[in-house]
């Protein structure tokens, strides 16, 4: 934990929506955090897969030639540029174009060739795409999180791209040792 003057560090944790979330966008929302300073932050929820479309449908929209077979999520990362793509990955695909997120084994590329690897069954190994980020502005998450809006912890690489979607919500709060029956969307204070 900070000390009280330090800033808080939110890269490569988990945020995790409290039941007081009034936001219907983030309720029940896991969001793994890939940048945060004193500008502002960005994260992309991992836990809200978008019923329509297809990864090989998107491929055809985009002309990619798709040979692998492989499907790769697709998930709603936020409601910011919701028309824009970012492809969360292990870091076994490399690009010029690539950003590892600091301190962990996952990078993130928002370019079409990590899209055209994914088609031909080439690296990176794990992946999910996200339409649209999570973005908050100078201060905003902070503010956030002293409302009781959002709980924090270090993020499990292994569920950021787990495929269990409806268990994420519950599996993060389990890092915590928190069972979500028991949140109370009040803040408690001493």
């Amino acid at each position: 934990m900070p000390e009280p003057d330090s800033p808080l560090d939110l890269k490569g944790k988990f945020l995790i929506a409290m039941p007081s979330m009034g936001d219907p966008r983030f309720e029940t929302s896991v969001i793994y955090m890939c940048d945060h300073s004193e500008k502002g932050a960005m994260g992309l929820i991992v836990n809200k897969p978008l019923r329509q479309g297809s990864f090989r449908g998107l491929c055809e929209q985009l002309s990619i030639e798709y040979s692998s077979g492989r499907e790769v999520p697709i998930l709603f990362g936020g409601p910011v540029e919701t028309s824009r793509g970012f492809v969360l990955h292990s870091s076994d695909f490399v690009s010029e174009n690539s950003t590892q997120i600091v301190g962990t084994t996952l990078s993130l590329t928002s370019t079409r060739d990590v899209i055209e690897s994914l088609a031909k069954g080439e690296n990176p190994s794990h992946a999910g795409l996200f339409m649209g980020y999570s973005g908050w502005g100078a201060g905003q998450i902070e503010a956030e999180i002293l409302r009781n809006g959002w709980l924090t912890v270090d993020a499990d690489e292994a569920l950021v791209l787990d495929s269990n979607h409806d268990g994420k919500w519950q599996a993060a709060l389990d890092l915590l040792g928190i069972n979500a029956l028991l949140l109370s969307s009040d803040a408690g204070h001493a």
